[in-house]
């Protein structure tokens, strides 16, 4: 039972999946959605710090290295664009759009990027793990529901 929450742990921490695809994966595996919603809530927010003070330079210094370079480049215009798309929305809210960005599970848009976008915009620390817990919460909700639902209409239909 630990293994699973240690995968429902280190998937949540994984860049694109992270708890959307964390929690759908964990009560698939049997688990229970309180108590994995929570392990997938602190394993998708464990990277942002780093993320939000290093991200940037790691990818600024290996954006022109022959074998990471177009990966790292790819990550910028990614950072850089959610940062500008995000900023035009917003105007003064950034804070709600930035929380927005997050908690809305679509693809590309979770802890990674929108903490990533809020480096490139210079958005205070605070401020940024703030907004993006507020979002992570959210998509767990959301993910933990709409997965809650479909597996048990599975066992439904099963039995």
């Amino acid at each position: 039972m630990i293994g699973k929450y240690l995968w429902a742990f280190l998937i949540s921490m994984v860049p694109i999946v992270e708890l959307r695809g964390a929690i759908p994966i964990a009560l698939g595996m049997g688990l229970p959605l309180i108590p994995t919603y929570i392990i997938c809530i602190i394993g998708n927010m464990v990277p942002v710090p780093f993320i939000y003070f290093f991200a940037r330079k790691i990818l600024v210094w290996g954006a022109d290295k022959p074998v990471i370079g177009k990966f790292f480049s790819f990550c910028l215009e990614k950072g850089e664009k959610g940062g500008k798309k995000l900023q035009a929305k917003a105007g003064r809210g950034l804070f709600v759009a930035l929380f927005l960005f997050v908690g809305i599970p679509l693809p590309g848009t979770g802890a990674w990027t929108g903490t990533l976008a809020a480096s490139f915009l210079d958005m205070d620390f605070k401020s940024s793990v703030i907004a993006v817990m507020c979002g992570v919460l959210t998509a767990g909700l959301i993910m933990g529901g709409i997965s809650a639902g479909v597996f048990g209409a599975l066992s439904f239909l099963m039995s």
